[in-house]
């Protein structure tokens, strides 16, 4: 597995790669991460229970956790980490994800295959989709196969990719249903507390919640709302609950660990999600675990996670939303919901080791196919388009000209291979986990 985001760092996608490896190594398979260096001493490689190998490369991050293109530079930790692990498939994740990129260009030098897991939804008009998709294209020319967590997400990197339907398949995200039970008896409803969990950035819809919760608070006084997350919107929460004295009314939580989240769920009878955008939305299925009744805009995959009883929908618009969640209040006044039940569905539609399952047959599926020879990449990429084309052309041949030279340079026959037997059953013994 390769992305630029995971642990320590939390989010949807470090913690999808952190249970898919976990779950597959469950599956008697042997997995390993390449990340990048989260802070000063987390260089070199770290273990994770049970038994995920993480191997942090020193480098520094340019934006939102993700690492300047290192295209030449990251070849020889790659190459080393690849042959010495004896790596056979390559899995990254992540549309804006650096190294997950790079280590698709790299990987047919290797011999090893590739996949990819888009985890977002862009769009195509504005200069940055626009630039990203052409990137996104680049880099995809010559993978093995993709996979989407929603439908609307396969549609939506088939488009701006460029690939082939066929090649592309849907799994969806997974939780671990234990760690969100509902408080075992239901919640009082003369208090109504609505929990909103998010990165406080404008594609996470903050702008709505700041138009509808002052609104909501005053057409319902027995309505009070906890928000956690942080981000750049942070300010404008702060300034609502000024200006409209609400700060009895609406708790502002912050940063929350994500061991934290079941806590902040439980206290809540509704979550409210106000996306623009979402490729699945991993925190409506959390919340929906822990007993919520969801309300979320009407956005991406959103519509694809929750049965109809268990999810309201809304316009992305503050006057949709207040009517939403009108008719949530008044679902959750009148004794509608069952959380226990709620919590029972999730439990049986969503589960790691299916996930892990199915992920495995698409890995099987690209082991079995033959791989793209040099000639067919070089035609491949040359059609990207006139000007794009060569550039990603010439950066592909300079790359096989690297790799010549890091053969010469670091023979395999000087590499340190890894003993895999021994390897496992070393973490074991440190962390005090049966690897049997």
């Amino acid at each position: 597995m390769i992305s630029d985001f995971f642990h320590p760092d939390v989010g949807g996608v470090e913690n999808h790669i952190y249970m898919l490896g976990a779950s597959l190594i469950r599956r008697g398979h042997k997995v390993i991460v390449i990340t990048h260096s989260h802070s000063p001493d987390r260089v070199g490689i770290r273990w994770l229970v049970p038994g995920l190998k993480v191997y942090h490369i020193p480098f520094p991050t340019l934006v939102s956790s993700a690492t300047l293109p290192n295209f030449l530079t990251f070849l020889p930790y790659l190459r080393t980490i690849v042959l010495r692990e004896r790596i056979t498939l390559i899995h990254s994740h992540a549309s804006l994800s650096s190294l997950g990129h790079e280590g698709i260009l790299h990987a047919h030098l290797l011999g090893v295959r590739t996949v990819f897991t888009d985890h977002s939804l862009f769009g195509f008009a504005d200069a940055a989709s626009i630039l990203t998709n052409k990137l996104l294209e680049g880099m995809l020319r010559n993978v093995d196969a993709a996979i989407c967590v929603s439908h609307i997400g396969r549609e939506n990197t088939v488009l701006r990719a460029n690939l082939p339907p066929k090649s592309v398949y849907v799994i969806p995200n997974a939780i671990v249903a234990d760690h969100f039970r509902p408080v075992p008896s239901a919640l009082p409803t003369d208090t109504i507390t609505v929990v909103v969990i998010s990165r406080l950035a404008y594609r996470k819809g903050v702008d709505l919640l700041v138009a509808t919760a002052p609104r909501i608070c005053a057409a319902f006084p027995n309505v009070r709302f906890v928000v956690g997350g942080h981000g750049p919107k942070m300010v404008d929460l702060l300034q609502m609950r000024e200006i409209h004295f609400l700060q009895d009314r609406i708790t502002l939580l912050g940063p929350i660990a994500h061991r934290d989240v079941p806590s902040v769920l439980r206290q809540g009878s509704i979550f409210l999600n106000t996306s623009l955008t979402e490729a699945f939305g991993i925190a409506i299925l959390e919340a929906a675990c822990a007993g919520l009744h969801v309300v979320s805009t009407r956005v991406g995959g959103v519509p694809e996670i929750l049965p109809e009883d268990m999810i309201s929908f809304a316009a992305p618009t503050a006057d949709d939303v207040f009517r939403a969640m009108s008719e949530a209040i008044a679902h959750i006044s009148r004794g509608e919901h069952d959380p226990h039940r709620a919590h029972e569905k999730i439990r049986a539609f969503y589960d790691w080791a299916r996930v892990a399952e199915r992920t495995e047959a698409v890995y099987r599926e690209v082991l079995t196919t033959l791989p793209y020879p040099l000639w067919i990449r070089i035609q491949r990429t040359m059609g990207l388009g006139p000007f794009v084309g060569p550039i990603y052309t010439m950066i592909l041949i300079v790359d096989c000209l690297f790799f010549a030279f890091l053969e010469w340079w670091m023979p395999r026959e000087n590499i340190d291979y890894v003993n895999v037997t021994w390897d496992a059953t070393r973490f074991a013994k440190i962390a005090g986990y049966d690897h049997t």
